[in-house]
């Protein structure tokens, strides 16, 4: 791997919020001028070095998408030298010799996502929701280490507090991490049902340590990766076992399948930033007044990429 290729941003969001209850969540404005919190993740990507940005969408919302977000972003950031690319996930781009399963529409999860990126990426990469605030702090860690590292197989993860990340409005899913005592990811425990309460956080009824690291799907990457991804898609697809339906290939699950073959190494960066996001309709006002308060901090300015 060229050290020289800079690190590129994925953001994946070609997904439509079924919890949200419809509508594209992408696209709901939380900034007072409109802003959504995709723009927040560009602006702090881009101050943090990324100079190559790729939208991970569906053809059908392209329109929407590019009207709303992608064509006014590039023209709000054209002084900055950064290039917009897009990719498309949909259900029948599926590896040779495999056929969309009759009936099947569900999409096939985030790790297809960053595949359909494989021909745009030619160096390391980070990837993140569209749809989750993230913070200045992580995008930093994640591009100064992927900057640095010349193993292919050394991977990275920004690691968020758990009760930084919690919706007071209904229970989240969030990959629980176990690290060593150098930071290395040992395994990464997909916990769904996590429910804020007045002590901490619990998930079918057992109580979870707030203070423990958790994946918020923000991972460092490398372009060896995308060769293995490629390959765990062909096997995951010819291994779904009578679930063509709903089965879903989804990046924690198949990084910790690497992980526990000990083909791959991943750091976990700790970030104490607040994480915001959308995963409910009543999750909103809270948002827009999270972004007010880091506007009136001093955290943005207005027009948002104006200080970059």
């Amino acid at each position: 791997m060229s050290g020289k290729v800079k690190p590129a941003l994925v953001i994946m969001a070609a997904g439509i919020g079924s919890r949200y209850g419809g509508g594209i969540k992408q696209l709901e404005p939380v900034g007072s001028n409109g802003e959504i919190i995709m723009d927040y993740s560009i602006h702090d990507a881009i101050a943090a070095g990324f100079h190559k940005i790729v939208f991970v969408i569906r053809h059908d919302i392209e329109r929407d998408f590019r009207e709303v977000i992608g064509n006014r972003i590039e023209q709000q950031t054209a002084h900055l030298g950064v290039s917009f690319h897009y990719a498309f996930q949909e259900l029948d781009d599926l590896p040779t010799g495999h056929t969309l399963p009759q009936g099947r529409s569900k999409p096939w999860g985030t790790g297809q996502a960053v595949l359909c990126c494989k021909e745009i990426l030619d160096g390391p990469f980070v990837v993140v929701n569209a749809d989750d605030y993230y913070g200045k702090q992580a995008f930093r860690n994640l591009y100064d280490f992927l900057e640095k590292n010349e193993d292919g197989c050394q991977f990275c993860m920004a690691g968020f507090v758990l009760k930084n990340t919690l919706s007071d409005n209904g229970a989240v899913t969030r990959g629980i991490c176990h690290m060593d005592d150098r930071n290395n990811l040992q395994t990464v425990h997909e916990t769904s049902g996590i429910v804020k309460t007045e002590k901490g956080a619990v998930s079918c009824g057992q109580e979870l340590d707030i203070e423990s690291l958790v994946s918020m799907n923000m991972w460092g990457l490398t372009v060896d990766f995308l060769r293995m991804l490629e390959e765990g898609f062909h096997s995951f697809l010819q291994t779904m076992n009578g679930n063509e339906q709903k089965a879903e290939f989804l990046l924690p699950i198949f990084i910790d399948e690497l992980l526990q073959k000990g083909t791959v190494k991943v750091k976990v960066l700790p970030t104490h930033d607040q994480w915001f996001g959308v995963t409910y309709k009543e999750d909103k006002p809270s948002v827009v007044s999270a972004f007010q308060k880091l506007m009136e901090q001093g955290e943005y300015q207005t027009p948002l990429f104006g200080d970059l």
